[in-house]
């Protein structure tokens, strides 16, 4: 899960494995896989960092960016 926060200030967590796009319209806005929308504060490059740590947290990326081949 990873915390946002709504245009209106309030935090929530969202499951980021649901998250299907993230774009700007200039607001941040989250499409989730089953069409639900959120529009939150946060950039898309922080979205971008959360979701990317949460996948790591829960292995789903492994160990790639840490281990050269």
């Amino acid at each position: 899960m990873v915390t946002l926060t709504r245009l209106n200030g309030k935090p929530f967590m969202l499951n980021a494995l649901y998250i299907e796009q993230v774009e700007s319209f200039p607001d941040t806005t989250i499409t989730l896989t089953n069409g639900k929308k959120f529009v939150v504060r946060e950039s898309t490059e922080e979205v971008n960092n959360l979701i990317t740590s949460y996948y790591r947290k829960i292995n789903v990326l492994g160990l790639q960016d840490s281990v050269e081949g």
